[in-house]
């Protein structure tokens, strides 16, 4: 009887020890009710090869008052309502170029030390699937700016960029997690912000 009850008890800590990694990568990932989470920081070697993978979408949207077009786009020359856009992390900036027509400008936002991180459990119901409720997140970008085109005149030496990626996901950040995207021009000459899509991570 014993030379059976040994085999028997070494394979259930076998069993045991194998399912210990799986649980606690899930219980990592799991958010939970009340969540909320910040930090601003340098961005980690994983945060990094997340944001490498993030593309824009090809059409970006004028952010839009009860104001003028103009009065909305201070700093762009001859501005409408949508663009194309095309660009991405080029070393250690965005390129993106915005085109209208004939009309085009690029914008470089070099990639800041810091980024902040943002992720909260908005309440409304959603399960993630990494366990816990869905949340919603945030990257958020800030630095110096230049442009050329039609948004050359607008990007003086003092004009900065605020870039943010918006999602959804668990406790886990994943390239996929972000979907959409803002962007805010702010200077002495440029009072602006574009916001759109993101295109299926690389």
């Amino acid at each position: 009887m014993k030379s059976r009850i040994q085999p028997l008890f070494s394979l259930a800590i076998l069993a045991t020890l194998l399912l210990l990694p799986s649980r606690a990568w899930a219980c990592a990932c799991c958010s939970e009710p009340g969540d909320y989470r910040i930090s601003l920081g340098r961005p980690s070697a994983s945060d990094l090869s997340l944001v490498r993978a993030i593309r824009f979408g090809d059409m970006a949207n004028l952010f839009l008052t009860e104001a003028d077009l103009e009065e909305d786009a201070k700093g762009v020359a001859q501005p409408a309502e949508t663009y194309s856009l095309s660009g991405s992390l080029v070393g250690s900036a965005w390129k993106l170029i915005f085109r209208d027509g004939s009309k085009s400008g690029i914008l470089s936002l070099p990639l800041p030390v810091k980024m902040l991180s943002y992720a909260v459990d908005i309440r409304d119901g959603r399960t993630s699937a990494g366990g816990g409720p869905l949340l919603y997140k945030e990257w958020r970008f800030e630095g110096p700016v230049t442009g050329t085109g039609i948004f050359q005149a607008g990007t003086t030496s003092a004009t900065k960029y605020f870039l943010v990626f918006q999602g959804r996901g668990n406790a886990c950040d994943n390239a996929h997690d972000f979907t959409h995207w803002r962007l805010e021009i702010t200077g002495k000459k440029a009072a602006y912000a574009f916001y759109g899509a993101l295109a299926p991570p690389k």
